[in-house]
């Protein structure tokens, strides 16, 4: 079994397939939200800490935390936002930036091995990437798409998983500390975006033998009645063999879907969640 094992300095979280479906707090991210983006670019950091608290009290295993704001100096206030995060909640946390130079500085201040997200399978991206993750002894998100963008065909976006799967080993990273993110596409604007998911997820568990995640919403997104649909895919995602999603734990829909699921793919011993 691939275990991706990530921590923080009070508390050890495993990815896998034979364990609990991991739940990635993703409110802790400005994009979208102007509100905070301008609380944090001033230094005010009290929605963070209603959002971390709350995600974990709802049951997320993990937060990841996103200082992306335009204009800012983001490697700064992703530390920040760390540091102040990592004070508050015991769970471990994936940094998220596109930025390399913000990456660096989460790592820099964080306490255990994180979550990275992301590396895509561009080259220049993979060596700027990569190099970090090994010399923090980080895990990493690795986006499936390239120089060639994102592409339709789930076969494609296979071939570059595999490709950044078997660059990180080059750098000396286990497979078992990459986690792809198979691209999961609006289901409303491409009608066979489900099926795709399920059939890259399931290529990714059997022939790659890694663990997954995604950004859970993406698939309902311009549709009605999202928290449904969302809870449908999240069920059926792991069925066909994601382990971990980036979502909202605040919505009860989702939650029961994931504890559901988790049931019924035989991780929830005796059903013991599932009963409290």
């Amino acid at each position: 079994m691939t275990h991706t094992v990530v921590s923080s300095d009070k508390k050890e979280v495993v990815i896998g397939f034979d364990r609990p479906f991991c739940i990635i707090g993703e409110r802790i991210n400005p994009t979208g939200r102007k509100k905070l983006a301008a609380e944090m670019a001033e230094g005010n950091f009290g929605t963070v800490e209603i959002d971390a608290a709350a995600q974990v009290e709802a049951g997320a295993h993990m937060l990841d935390v996103n200082a992306g704001i335009p204009l800012a100096d983001e490697p700064a206030i992703l530390a920040k936002t760390i540091t102040l995060v990592q004070s508050l909640v015991d769970v471990p946390l994936s940094i998220d930036s596109s930025i390399v130079a913000a990456l660096e500085s989460g790592l820099s201040v964080y306490k255990g091995k994180p979550l990275v997200n992301s590396v895509t399978g561009e080259d220049e991206r993979l060596e700027a990437v990569l190099p970090l993750i090994k010399k923090y002894g980080a895990a990493v998100v690795a986006i499936s798409n390239d120089e060639t963008g994102i592409s339709e065909d789930p076969d494609v976006r296979y071939e570059v998983a595999k490709k950044i799967v078997e660059r990180a080993e080059d750098h000396g990273i286990p497979r078992a500390d990459v986690v792809v993110d198979p691209l999961v596409m609006p289901v409303g604007a491409l009608g066979n975006a489900g099926v795709a998911a399920f059939r890259l997820i399931r290529r990714l568990r059997e022939e790659l033998g890694v663990n997954t995640t995604c950004g859970a919403s993406n698939v309902s997104f311009g549709l009605p009645n999202r928290h449904a649909l969302n809870a449908m895919f999240l069920a059926m995602a792991s069925g066909a063999g994601m382990t971990s999603a980036i979502m909202s734990p605040l919505h009860l829909e989702e939650m029961t879907a994931i504890m559901g699921a988790d049931v019924l793919n035989g991780v929830d011993r005796n059903c013991a969640r599932w009963l409290r």
